[in-house]
């Protein structure tokens, strides 16, 4: 069985955002870029479902900018086998919608016909949490969403959900599409000789024309602005005068 694990370039979680003076969005300008966490989770999993004998091959795949292949061998240098990169876009500030990525993994789906799709349940950058939903039901495919985690026997599959108030067991129909949760798995850290590998291996280069998908944006930014400020505290020295603070502020 094949695992098509989807990442993607996002800005690294330890870096302050910051937004564009005019506000036309995030200035990526010297930014640290990264692999999204939670696809790095989802790489993690298609290795370890590899290792224990599920899986024969981890294909990695993302859509996006030509930087984008940093991240494709993050995923290799880890231990995916192959990688393809989508060259959808010049403009690092141009996000790929997710209708449009999940019609681009539909035709990747297509060609390599994997058993198992893992992706990451979304992306730090834009907190769609749409794409794996748009992938199943293009594809008609079974689908375990917020998964914490995830046992494959045979043509079923097993995944434990994280729902509000507790945790909920399902089980699937191959192929299926799941996306991963925070606490699936603590994903490895490459080795030296890994990453060394990795900078050899091979890209498979395409591009949404090859899959007759059209990546013209449906959405555009209005205004980006920063979250407020968080105003300073105060300091008081009885409890009755907390009283009529907290009364102030109509927090009582």
């Amino acid at each position: 069985m094949k695992v098509l694990v989807p990442v993607k370039r996002v800005i690294d979680y330890n870096v302050k955002v910051r937004v564009k003076a005019d506000g036309s969005g995030v200035d990526l300008a010297n930014a640290k870029m990264s692999m999204n966490p939670f696809d790095e989770i989802a790489v993690e999993e298609a290795i370890r479902l590899k290792e224990a004998g599920k899986a024969t091959e981890v294909i990695a795949v993302s859509i996006g900018v030509r930087q984008a292949q940093e991240t494709l061998r993050t995923a290799l240098a880890m231990g995916a086998d192959r990688a393809i990169l989508v060259i959808a876009s010049e403009d690092v500030h141009q996000d790929v919608e997710p209708l449009a990525v999940a019609k681009i993994l539909k035709g990747i789906v297509d060609a390599e016909q994997p058993g198992l799709v893992l992706c990451g349940k979304q992306a730090i950058d834009n907190d769609m949490n749409a794409t794996g939903q748009m992938l199943a039901a293009l594809l008609g495919w079974s689908q375990a969403t917020f998964a914490s985690e995830l046992a494959v026997d045979g043509d079923h599959a097993t995944v434990t959900r994280e729902v509000d108030g507790g945790l909920q067991s399902i089980k699937v129909k191959m192929p299926a599409i799941v996306t991963v949760d925070l606490r699936m798995n603590e994903p490895r850290y490459a080795s030296l000789p890994n990453i060394m590998k990795a900078k050899k291996k091979q890209i498979d280069e395409k591009t949404p024309g090859d899959y007759g998908v059209d990546v013209t944006p449906r959405l555009s930014v209005v205004k980006t602005t920063e979250p407020a400020t968080r105003k300073a505290g105060i300091k008081v020295k009885t409890v009755d005068e907390l009283v009529v603070k907290l009364k102030e502020v109509g927090a009582i």
